[in-house]
C-alpha cells in the first residue's frame, strides 16, 4: 500500500491518502482538498472513500466537498450523528481500497465517536489513530463536552480513554505503524513528541498512557494541565458534523476593498513592524505572514465564532492565501470585509526604549500573556500580571494604566496580538510590545 502524509504546520494537523491498485482513500482531510486531488492524479488513482476518525474541533474538514466533487463515499462512526450522506464505519465494518482491507475500532476517549482505522495488506498493518493515540500522548478528553448536543463530560471521556488504551490496541502487532491526526503544537493533546509517526511497539514502551497504572492515576495525569480550549473548537465540531460549504464559493463571497478604512472588530494580519508603523484604531494584530505561524489557532482563540470582523492585509496578492487560512477554521462566514489600508489617518504604536526598561523595570506595568501551563513553569518577570492571551479581551480593563505597560509572551509572536488588544481596550494608555526581545530576559 502507498501512504502519503500531508502536514498543515500552523495547526500541527496530519491528513492522509492511501492508495492500492488505482483506488484511493483520504483520511481526515483539511479544508482545501486540492492537494489530495493532485496526488490522486499523479498516481492515476480514483478517490473512492473519505474517512473521518471523528468530528474535528480545531479545523474544518473537506469531506463533504470531496464527496460532492469526486463521488467518494464518506465513512465515519454512526455515533457521530452526521447530517450528510455517509456510511457507518464502526467495529465489524470493513472497506476495500484495492488490495487493502480497512477495518474500524471504536476508540472513544478524545470524543465519544472516535475511531481508529486499521489498514492491512499482506503482513503490513497501519493504524490511522485520529486524535486518540498521538505520538507520546493521547488526545485530550475535554473538547467535545459543550459541542452541539454532545454533553460528554471530561471525566467520562477520560475513563473511556483509559479503557481504549488498555483494551483496544492489545491484539495489534508491535510493528503496526501509527499515523496520528496531530503532532507537537496541537491543542488536541499536551505532550506530543516531534515525530510524525511511530510504531505501536514504541508507543507501548515510551508513551506514558501505556505505562502500568491505575485508572485513577491515568485520569489524573490525563486531566492535569491540559491547554486552554479556543472559542472556535465547539463551532468547528458542529460545522464538521453538518459538512462544510464548498471552499471556492465560500471565500468568493467575501468583499475586498483597496486603500480604505473600516470600523468594528478588525484583525490586522500584517507583520508586527508594519502594523506598529500605521494601523486602524482598535485593530488586533494577529500575524499571518509566516506559513508556520499559528494564525488560525489565535484567530479562533481571540475572535468568537459569532463575531463579525474585517481583515487588514498588506497587499492584494495576499488575499487568496489569507482567505484560505481563515477558512481552515470556518471563519470566512464572519468576514465583513478584507481591505488594504490608506496612507492617511493611521495610528502609530510607540517604540520601546529597551535599555530604559532593562534599567528601570519597576517603572512599567508588565503583563505576561502566556498560557497558565507556561507560567506554572516559571515567570520571566516576578512582578508581572498574568492574563492568558485568549482571555485578554475580557480582562484588559483590569490592567492599571498609571505606568507604561509592557506586554510579553514566550517568544514574541503572541505579544503583538496582546499589546494591540490592550491598546484598543485602554484608551490613552501607553502600551509597548516586548516582542522577541523577551528572549534576552529568559534564563
Amino acid at each position: 500500500m502507498k501512504v502519503k502524509q500531508f502536514e498543515c504546520k500552523p495547526l500541527a494537523h496530519y491528513s492522509y491518502a492511501l492508495i492500492s491498485d488505482g483506488e484511493m482513500a483520504i483520511i481526515d482531510p483539511e479544508r482545501n482538498p486540492m492537494q489530495y486531488y493532485a496526488f490522486a492524479k499523479t498516481n492515476k488513482a480514483k478517490i473512492i472513500a473519505v474517512i473521518e476518525t471523528h468530528p474535528h474541533a480545531d479545523f474544518v474538514s473537506s469531506h463533504w466537498q470531496i464527496h460532492q466533487e469526486t463521488g467518494a463515499t464518506i465513512y465515519n462512526s454512526k455515533k457521530l450523528g452526521a447530517d450528510y450522506p455517509h456510511k457507518s464505519f464502526d467495529e465489524g465494518n470493513t472497506i476495500k481500497i484495492g488490495q487493502i482491507t480497512l477495518s474500524a475500532i471504536n476508540t472513544p476517549g478524545h470524543s465519544p465517536d472516535s475511531i481508529t482505522i486499521v489498514a492491512r495488506e499482506g503482513k503490513e498493518t497501519i493504524l490511522f489513530t485520529g486524535d486518540t493515540l498521538l505520538i507520546g500522548d493521547v488526545g485530550r478528553p475535554d473538547l467535545h463536552e459543550k459541542a452541539g448536543n454532545m454533553r460528554s463530560k471530561r471525566q467520562e471521556m477520560a475513563e473511556s480513554m483509559y479503557h481504549t488504551v488498555q483494551q483496544k490496541f492489545k491484539n495489534l502487532p508491535d510493528e503496526a505503524i501509527i499515523y496520528p491526526a496531530h503532532g507537537a503544537g496541537s491543542l488536541c493533546g499536551k505532550s506530543q513528541t516531534d515525530a510524525s509517526s511511530s510504531t505501536l511497539g514504541n508507543e507501548r514502551r515510551d508513551n506514558w498512557a501505556f505505562k502500568k497504572q491505575t485508572q485513577e492515576q491515568f485520569i489524573n495525569e490525563l486531566l492535569d494541565s491540559q491547554p486552554f480550549i479556543p472559542s472556535y473548537f465547539g463551532y468547528n465540531v458542529d460545522v464538521n458534523r453538518q459538512g462544510a460549504a464548498m471552499l471556492r464559493t465560500a471565500i468568493a463571497e467575501v468583499p475586498f476593498k483597496l486603500n480604505t478604512s473600516v470600523e468594528g472588530l478588525i484583525v490586522d494580519v500584517r507583520q508586527e513592524s508594519a502594523s506598529k508603523k500605521g494601523h486602524l484604531k482598535g485593530s488586533i494584530n494577529i500575524q499571518a505572514t509566516s506559513k508556520e505561524a499559528p494564525f488560525e489557532t489565535w484567530l479562533g482563540a481571540i475572535i468568537k465564532p459569532e463575531e463579525k470582523f474585517s481583515l487588514v492585509i498588506d497587499a492584494p496578492n495576499d488575499l487568496e492565501t489569507v482567505l484560505q487560512r481563515v477558512a481552515k477554521i470556518g471563519y470566512e462566514k464572519q468576514l465583513h470585509m478584507v481591505l488594504t489600508l490608506p496612507k492617511e489617518n493611521l495610528i502609530k504604536t510607540p517604540q520601546l526604549d529597551l535599555l530604559d526598561f532593562k534599567k528601570n523595570p519597576e517603572q512599567y506595568t508588565i503583563v505576561d500573556i502566556r498560557n497558565e501551563s507556561e507560567v506554572a513553569e516559571g515567570k520571566i518577570f516576578g512582578s508581572a500580571m498574568t492574563i492568558p492571551l485568549n482571555e485578554l479581551r475580557k480582562t484588559a480593563a483590569k490592567i492599571p494604566s498609571n505606568k507604561p505597560i509592557i506586554v510579553h509572551c514566550g517568544g514574541g509572536y503572541r505579544s503583538a496580538a496582546g499589546s494591540s488588544i490592550i491598546e484598543s481596550k485602554l484608551d490613552g494608555a501607553t502600551v509597548f510590545d516586548l516582542s522577541d526581545h523577551v528572549t534576552q530576559f529568559k534564563q
